[in-house]
Order: structure tokens, then sequence, then C-alpha cells
């Protein structure tokens, strides 16, 4: 079985798939991980688009069961047909955005006060972030991802991440579990 965790950031996408992979020990693979370099602070240096989507679809495909977190829109068509169960991850905006607020604080700590750079970049991630409900925006926004999810063969089923992760974990496996009977 392979999932694909999709949703807004900041919405429990990585959280989700995380306590998915434990409760079935499918191992996980974050599109962070082959979108950006390894850095400190992270996300600073973006791998090139080719290189990342040879590498994700390499990791992908040596596992029968997975579960993937993130974003696969602009990844090609390979992605379209490449999952069993996608899970849309959806929270309110104003509570996603606070998540995201006390992530940028915990991720980069003081120099998030201090490093005009960090300053920066932190401001310029969380104006993007924002304005994923916003019908006109061109980037990354629930407009793309909904438009996507249509291009896709499998099922996808909605989850409302303001609801606990315990139960939202017992929702997928509820379906996944349909899946194999």
């Amino acid at each position: 079985m392979k999932f694909l965790i999709i949703g807004a950031s900041g919405s429990g996408t990585t959280t989700l798939a995380k306590a998915l992979s434990e409760a079935t020990s499918f191992p996980h693979l974050d599109i962070d991980d082959f979108y950006w370099k390894s850095t400190n602070p992270p996300y600073q240096i973006k791998v090139t688009s080719e290189e990342r989507k040879e590498n994700l679809q390499t990791d992908f495909e040596k596992h029968a069961n997975i579960i993937v977190s993130g974003s696969l829109v602009s990844w090609g068509t390979y992605w379209e047909t490449a999952f069993d169960l996608v899970v849309f991850v959806t929270l309110d905006k104003e509570i996603r955005m606070q998540r995201l607020q006390q992530r940028e604080v915990a991720r980069y700590g003081d120099k998030l006060q201090i490093d005009p750079i960090i300053q920066e970049r932190s401001q310029a991630f969380l104006a993007w972030a924002k304005r994923y409900d916003d019908p006109t925006f061109t980037g990354r926004s629930v407009k793309i991802h909904r438009d996507w999810l249509r291009s896709l063969s499998c099922e996808i089923v909605e989850i409302d991440s303001e609801d606990s992760i315990k139960n939202n974990v017992l929702k997928v496996l509820a379906i996944f579990f349909n899946h194999k009977s």
C-alpha cells in the first residue's frame, strides 16, 4: 500500500505521516528531504528539480508499502498513478498559521531575532504560506492541490487535522484495512 499525505504547510501532513509510519511500520519519505539540501539552518538551498525527482522515485520504488508526505503537484505525471490512497489534510487557516509561527521559533530560536537573513526568509515563508487559501495565488494553494487531486487515479480521503492525531491515524488505518479486505 502506498500512501501520500498532502496539504498546506503547517496542516500536519508530516505529523500524520510519521504517526502512520509508526502504526504500520511502513517507511516514511518527506518531500522536504528531497527538495532541500541538508543545511544548518535548514531549508536554505534547493536540490535541482531533476535530482530531487530522480532521488524520490528511486527511494519510493524500493518499497511495496510506503508513506510519502508533501506536495508532488509539480513533480511530474509519474505520481498521478503511484499511490493507492491519498490523504488530503486540511486545517483552519488561523490555527495553521499559529502552528507555522511556533515552528519557525522552534526551528531557528534566537537566530530568528538576530539574523536578518533568517528573519527575511522566515517572513517570506510565512507570507507565502498565508496565501495557501487564496484562490488567485499561483503558488502552492488549496485550489492547485484540489485540481491536482482530481487528476489522480486512486482513492482520496480528506482529514481535518484539528481532530487528534490518534483519531486521524485510526481513520486512515480503517480505510487501509478496508482496502486489504
